[in-house]
């Protein structure tokens, strides 16, 4: 089945703007690579800060797809946890990775509020896969749901810097270990996260 047109725009944008950045690439370029004339990428995205958010909203759906299919397919919560991170190394372990799009995009585009709020809207969503593997788990989720994103998001930054996937199989050891200390001492209800 071919591509809509507003598909194809996003692809060829969102391939140039994760490679290259947005503020680089312009919407000339975007128009010559998708082979779509001006007027028909403005008729799908009124500027480029629509096409942005769409890129964004795109990778965002992609993401938490790939996030959901391990905690829909493994049953062990410390499995899902392990396999999270894992995918995550494979990722960053290509030439082609760059880190997290959301913190690249709010880096180059943060004056954008559709942006950062589609931004913000992921990294809610991320924290609430390993809110629900923590409850599946059967602990008091929000504080090590909190250390174990903040962890995956450290393991993005670290390696984006580093360029080093390793730093995404330290993330899943320590990862683990909140697993394991969160589930050996199952926190009363109430609990705020720090």
């Amino acid at each position: 089945m071919r591509a809509s047109i507003s598909e194809q725009i996003l692809t060829v944008a969102g391939t140039l703007f994760y490679s290259e950045g947005i503020r680089a690439v312009g919407i000339d370029r975007i128009v010559e690579e998708a082979n779509v004339a001006k007027a028909t990428l403005y008729r799908h995205f009124p500027s480029k800060d629509h096409l942005v958010a769409a890129y964004l909203v795109q990778r965002h759906e992609r993401v938490l797809r790939s996030l959901e299919e391990v905690t829909d397919t493994v049953p062990d919560p410390r499995d899902q946890i392990a396999l999270i991170f894992e995918r995550l190394f494979e990722k960053a372990d290509s030439q082609e990775f760059r880190g997290c799009a959301f913190a690249l995009a709010v880096a180059e585009h943060g004056d954008s509020d559709r942006v950062v709020s589609v931004a913000r809207e992921h990294k809610d969503a991320v924290r609430g896969i390993f809110q629900a593997v923590m409850r599946h788990a059967g602990t008091v989720p929000e504080r090590p749901a909190a250390h174990l994103a903040l962890l995956y998001e450290g393991a993005l930054a670290t390696v984006a810097v580093s360029h080093d996937p390793r730093a995404v199989l330290v993330a899943r050891d320590c990862a683990l270990a909140v697993f394991d200390t969160a589930t050996r001492s199952r926190a009363p209800t109430g609990e705020n996260v720090q």
